[in-house]
């Protein structure tokens, strides 16, 4: 973790957090086999006599899968292993259909990186162990059975990138921004839709607590996160457990764990194994990975710009604030639509400065665009508003043709279906008076209709000059320009 002070404490305990996620990887086949890794098949539609280890059959690395493993791994300034070994992981599970899963285990193929974000305002930065490739279990399913167990074995073989995090976090509100943005960047990279809800991207958190200073506590692994929110959830309750358990005199003990979000409680599942008990050795199907420095590089010449250093060229050339940087770069498409507005403002003959454009799309975006994007829970590439029409309105409230509330009303049509930004503000009645004259004559108006008002402003009472500001856009059906009105009003009720 990167220095910012005293990492915090519960209830004088010092909370360790480490973070193991899996990103299933976007190839259109699996790690062994040629089977499709496409969801929502009817079950065991989707596993052939390879993801099953029948007699006879061999598996046959993905490069797709490799390859975006390279792209991971340099994307967080890793180390690519030029030899990597493919290792049986021996284990019983009635999902598991080989009694093993193919994994790498001492020699990864991704080996040390980082990390970058911000939270609240600060940089942090998380270290990475890891990163290796393996197969993904199938699935059990408990519904709609009649009180039996199914399983589904299309799954079986799928690619996953498991990412190991070393124990660097100390609260889970920290762990929770590492995960979003180790989800963003895998979505960035193209190498993970980041699909939640589907397992995609599922987090598992191995937790302890300890007394600053003393070395690290037993620690408890809680297996399968799939949202953030219950990720943060689960932290906070296991972290309390532990504590209430090693202040009443009782041990914790390694195990693994499962989180009941209609609960908010975790509970135990197994006792936790250790390496040793998985009987890890190498796969003797499988030769070595063998990564030639030539391929790395043909990879990292196809690179996108990546958010890190694109929120640095935000912060540099647009002026945007860190938060705000990070959040236009939170996906490629959002990226995208926000430099299309910014672009588009600049554009525009008399426009604020280019660091004003910026600041006031990266509001909107994150303001009204995302609140309307989250209630209909569509990506930005499914919005209504082209990032031309959404500048245009950005514009019309710069030079004060509207307001800020009527804005909001020309939003709401534009997101309806609504093409012109003009048409609108001139067919809802919404344009600010521009008539200085007709202006001054309200404000006259007001300010000899409301003497009480008037002598309490001067008497140095702030709100009341707030309520001669309402009187006169009040009086002017909400029509006056407000920063106009009120530099009317203070130069007449001058001294």
């Amino acid at each position: 973790m990167s220095a910012a002070g005293p990492a915090p404490l519960v209830r004088g305990w010092e909370v360790v957090i480490g973070l193991e996620t899996h990103a299933q990887l976007s190839t259109a086949s699996k790690m062994f086999s040629g089977a499709s890794t496409r969801f929502g098949a009817e079950p065991n539609t989707q596993a052939c006599a390879v993801d099953l280890a029948l007699p006879g059959t061999l598996p046959v690395p993905n490069r797709g899968a490799v390859e975006r493993a390279i792209r991971f791994g340099l994307a967080v300034g890793a180390r690519i292993a030029p030899l990597s070994i493919f290792a049986r992981k021996n284990y019983f599970y009635p999902d598991l259909p080989k009694g093993y899963q193919i994994s790498q285990y001492e020699v990864p193929v991704v080996q040390g990186g980082r990390i970058d974000f911000v939270l609240e305002g600060r940089p942090r930065s998380v270290r990475l162990t890891r990163a290796h490739l393996e197969e993904d279990a199938g699935k059990s399913l408990h519904e709609d059975f009649h009180g039996m167990s199914g399983i589904d074995l299309n799954r079986a073989g799928t690619p996953l990138l498991e990412i190991v995090s070393e124990p660097d976090m100390r609260a889970s509100v920290e762990a929770v921004e590492y995960a979003r943005a180790l989800h963003a960047l895998v979505v960035w990279l193209g190498i993970c839709d980041g699909n939640m809800q589907e397992g995609s991207f599922r987090c598992d958190a191995n937790v302890s607590v300890r007394r600053p200073g003393q070395p690290f506590g037993t620690r408890r692994e809680i297996k399968n996160l799939n949202s953030f929110r219950f990720l943060q959830q689960a932290i906070d309750f296991e972290v309390q457990w532990q504590i209430d358990r090693v202040e009443d005199g009782l041990p914790v003990e390694q195990a693994t764990v499962l989180f009941d979000p209609d609960s908010g409680e975790t509970r135990a599942m197994r006792s936790k194994e250790d390496a040793h008990d998985y009987r890890y050795f190498p796969d003797p199907d499988l030769p070595p990975l063998v990564i030639a420095p030539g391929w790395v590089e043909q990879v990292r010449a196809s690179l996108p710009e990546l958010p890190g250093a694109m929120a640095a060229r935000l912060q540099r050339d647009d002026g945007l604030a860190p938060y705000d940087a990070q959040a236009m770069t939170q996906a490629p498409a959002f990226a995208r639509y926000y430099e299309a507005v910014r672009d588009a403002g600049l554009a525009l003959a008399g426009g604020p400065p280019r660091a004003v454009w910026a600041k006031q799309a990266a509001n909107w975006l994150m303001g009204e665009f995302s609140k309307r994007l989250n209630a209909e829970g569509i990506g930005i590439g499914a919005a209504p508003i082209a990032p031309g029409v959404l500048a245009a309105l950005i514009g019309r409230v710069a030079d004060g043709t509207v307001s800020h509330n009527g804005a909001r009303q020309v939003f709401d049509a534009l997101w309806g279906g609504a093409a012109e930004v003009d048409e609108v503000i001139a067919r809802l009645g919404l344009a600010q008076m521009n008539d200085t004259g007709a202006l001054e004559a309200i404000v006259d108006e007001v300010i000899a209709r409301n003497p009480k008002s008037v002598d309490e402003f001067r008497a140095g009472k702030d709100k009341a000059f707030n309520a001669l500001v309402g009187q006169v856009m009040k009086a002017s059906q909400g029509k006056a320009n407000p920063a106009q009105a009120s530099e009317l009003l203070r130069r007449k009720l001058a001294p």
